[in-house]
Order: structure tokens, then C-alpha cells, then sequence
């Protein structure tokens, strides 16, 4: 199927010493001590009510950053005006990876009269979507671990969600990879995973093995050993990793959330007695602190492709970022700037505090979720990120009417590579995985 481009190009500022002067300039007038956020008025205006969830202390992903930037983009504005004049009062919720808590989430933000639910993280898309849509509460910035994140009215995706990481790590596997194995959980999120990655890996090549492991394992043995057997890993053909041996156009991809590392340590024990396989995976499975706990040069993820949403974290676009961790956070641990899931709310807090200031701009000075979905849909102005996405909208005719993922209008990827033990991209810009996603196989063909 063909999808709708959108009406003006997109542009992407190039990471180089030019970009990364004009960033410095551009954070020096935001934060120096006599700054304020665009847009903030000289009188205060009635505070802004929105609510961040995601899950913490569980067995299985745990997002624990996302809230915590929250509220720190939260002090970092109000120390600055507020949104337009507007404080911001940030909510948070554990919806501990468990239906009824997001739903509990949910009808809290509805309780406590919350404008919006921003940059947050739950796969219960069907528990918690529900009462925002009743309310009219627009969800903004999702982490797009939910199909209901690409398919509700009220949500407003930053990025494409699994949909496009799996799309983007075929296509990056695609040009080494022969035989590949897909590592995954045993989930109906799980259950979407492989169609994606062979979308990617593209035709003239069998599909990839479907590896399922459960979501919270402690060890992958039997997966691995699965993973390596079904690319053709034989010792007795290629030899050892430990002496030298590789198995050309093998590979293997995992994406287990917050048991990748349990995995990856699984496949470090046994990869000794077998040939040494590519390895793919995506961000948010893996990170660089991943990187380093399974031994970094030397570890099994040297040399791993991993396909994300953003630009690498040393990018300079990051800057601005970074500097309000440095100074709204910086003793609090649970907020890690190479993390996919604070980098979403990063964006997503930007998108809300550029539509305020779009309302504000607009003589609007009752900041509503009905004013907000409405200044969303209508899109009068593209949002810019600083280059972390292309420019934002969600009109009709910004849908990109992917089957079964109706809400992205940003389908772009970012290559990055395990190189000397360092997380960095492996490639410039972002690779548009539309049409891959386009053609997709579906259950009914």
C-alpha cells in the first residue's frame, strides 16, 4: 500500500562542528542564569496539570528515567516562568507492568483533571487508553510500546514504536546476514516481531527464525543454543569463537527489553564453543551501559548493529537535554541520557511546551486536553525537536497509513554500532522506513 507523504520536506540538521556551535549558542540564551524558556509570560497563569507513567521495581522492563526526567523538565521550566507564564505540575504513576495498575494510572491523570499523559511507557495500551478516551485526555509522546499508541485518536507518537525499530534492524542486518534468528518474548507483543524484522531483512533470503524465550528469564541457554543451531553455527565447519572461528552470513538478533542482558550473558558462555555470529538488537534492549556490563571490547556486543529512533547519545543535539539533567538531576541516578525512554519524554515535554506556546501565541489562556487535542489535530504549525525527529505533526495528511499502525507520522531510524566498546552511529541521518513497514506481511497477507 502506498502511504501518505507528507506536504513539506524534512529537514535534519547535520551533527558537525557548525551544528554543534549553533546548538552551544542557542543553550546559552535558553539557560543562562538571566534566560527564560520561549514563550513564558511575565505574569503567572494557572498551573498546567499533566501525568507521567511508567514501570518500576518490576521483574520484567522498567522505566524508571522517563518519570524522573519528567520532573525535572518540570522544575527546570518553572524555575524559568513556567510554559507561557503556565507552572508546570508534573504527576507521576508505577503502572508496575501490570494492566489494572495502568488503568489505575489512567483514571488517575483523569481524577487529578490532567491535560495530558506525556512521554510515557506501559505495553497495556488496551487498559489504559480507554479512560484517557473517555475524558478526552490526549496522550502525547508515548514510548510506542502499545499498538493502541499508533492506532487511538488521542495519541500523538514521537517516534514509530517496535514497529519501526524491528524494520530498521532487518534493514541494518540486511546487508551481512544471510540466516538470521530472531530472539524474542513469548508475548503478544512478542507475536508482531518477526513479520517486522523479515520486512527489513527484504526478500531473496528465508525468514528469520523465531527464537520465543520468556519475558523474564534468568537464563537463555536453550535460546541461544536454538539461535545458533537455526543460522548454521557449526563448530565442526567454522570452529570456535575462542579460536578465531566465524560463521560468514549468520546472525543473530534479540530484543527481550530488560532481559536482553540476561541473554547476552547466556550467549557469551556458550558462543565460546561455537563460530562467532553477527549480532543485531535495538535501543532500549540494548544501551550502552549494557554494553560495558558484558565486558565492552572484549564482550559479546562488539561489533552488534542496533537500530534506535534518535541520534546516537554523544550527538550534540542532546545538549540541551543534558544540560537540564546536569542541573535539575544531577544526583539522581535513575535518569540515564542514553536512554531511549528519557530521550522520549525529552522530546515528548517538548512537543507539549510548543503547542502551549503555539495556544498561548493564539490568545488561548485556558490550557485544556480539549484545547491541546485540538490545537494537535489541527497542526498549524510543525513542532521542531532541535533535530532529535523530523518536524512534528499529526494531521491526516501527516499519517503515514502504515497497516495495523494508522498514528505514525515518524517512521525514521537511526544505524548505530558497537565500535571499541562505544555505542556511536554507524551511519549519518536517519534512514525512513516507510515503505519497509509498507510492506509488511499482515495476517491476511
Amino acid at each position: 500500500m502506498t502511504g501518505r507523504r507528507r506536504s513539506s520536506p524534512r529537514h535534519f540538521p547535520r551533527a558537525s562542528a557548525t551544528a554543534a556551535a549553533a546548538c552551544t549558542a542557542v543553550i546559552a540564551s535558553l539557560l543562562s542564569g538571566c534566560g527564560s524558556l520561549p514563550g513564558a509570560g511575565s505574569g503567572e497563569q494557572e498551573p498546567i496539570t499533566v501525568m507521567t507513567w511508567a514501570p518500576e521495581g518490576t521483574r520484567t522492563t522498567n522505566m524508571p528515567g522517563m518519570p524522573a526526567m519528567a520532573q525535572a523538565y518540570a522544575r527546570w521550566v518553572n524555575s524559568r516562568g513556567g510554559i507561557a507564564g503556565h507552572p508546570l505540575k508534573v504527576l507521576t504513576c508505577n503502572e508496575r507492568n501490570d494492566s489494572v495498575e495502568a488503568a489505575r494510572c489512567a483514571q488517575r491523570a483523569v481524577d487529578a483533571g490532567a491535560v495530558a499523559v506525556v512521554g510515557s511507557y506501559s505495553q497495556w495500551g488496551r487498559s489504559f487508553m480507554s479512560p484517557l478516551e473517555v475524558a478526552g485526555i490526549p496522550f502525547i509522546g508515548g514510548y510506542g510500546a502499545s499498538a493502541e499508541e499508533f492506532s487511538s485518536p488521542l495519541s500523538y507518537p514521537v517516534n514509530g514504536g517496535q514497529a519501526a525499530l524491528l524494520a530498521g534492524n532487518g534493514r541494518q542486518l540486511a546487508a551481512d546476514c544471510r540466516r538470521v534468528a530472531l530472539v524474542r518474548p513469548d508475548t503478544i507483543q512478542g507475536d508482531q516481531m518477526p513479520a517486522l524484522l523479515d520486512a527489513g531483512l527484504g526478500g531473496g533470503r528465508d525468514r528469520a527464525a523465531d527464537i520465543k524465550a520468556p519475558e523474564t528469564g534468568t537464563d537463555y541457554s536453550r535460546q541461544v543454543a536454538a539461535a545458533l543451531e537455526a543460522v548454521g553455527a557449526d563448530p565442526a565447519r567454522y570452529g570456535t569463537a575462542k579460536a578465531g572461528g566465524e560463521a560468514p552470513g549468520s546472525c543473530v538478533a534479540a530484543s527481550l527489553g530488560d532481559s536482553t542482558d540476561t541473554f547476552f550473558d547466556s550467549f557469551r558462555r556458550l558462543q565460546e564453543s561455537s563460530p562467532k555470529v553477527q549480532v543485531g538488537s535495538v535501543l532500549g534492549s540494548v544501551d550502552q551501559s549494557m554494553v560495558n556490563r558484558s565486558g565492552g571490547v572484549s564482550g559479546p556486543l562488539e561489533g552488534a548493529d542496533v537500530t534506535g529512533w534518535y541520534p546516537a547519545a554523544g550527538d550534540p543535539r542532546w545538549a540541551p537535554m543534558r544540560r537540564v539533567i546536569t542541573q535539575e538531576a544531577f544526583d539522581d541516578n535513575r535518569i540515564d541520557p542514553a536512554d531511549q525512554g528519557v530521550q522520549t519524554t525529552w522530546i515528548a515535554y517538548t512537543v507539549l511546551s510548543a503547542v502551549i506556546r503555539q495556544l498561548a501565541d493564539q490568545g488561548v489562556e485556558d490550557i485544556t486536553a480539549h484545547a491541546l487535542q485540538t490545537a494537535l489535530d489541527r497542526g498549524d504549525r510543525t513542532i521542531d525537536t532541535g533535530g532529535l525527529t523530523p518536524m512534528l505533526r499529526w494531521r491526516d495528511d501527516d499519517m503515514l497509513a502504515v497497516t495495523d499502525f494508522p498514528r505514525i507520522v515518524n517512521a525514521d531510524v537511526t544505524y548505530q554500532v558497537v565500535r571499541h566498546g562505544q555505542l556511536v552511529a554507524a551511519q549519518e541521518g536517519f534512514v525512513d522506513v516507510t515503505a519497509t513497514l509498507e510492506r509488511r506481511p499482515t495476517d491476511d497477507g
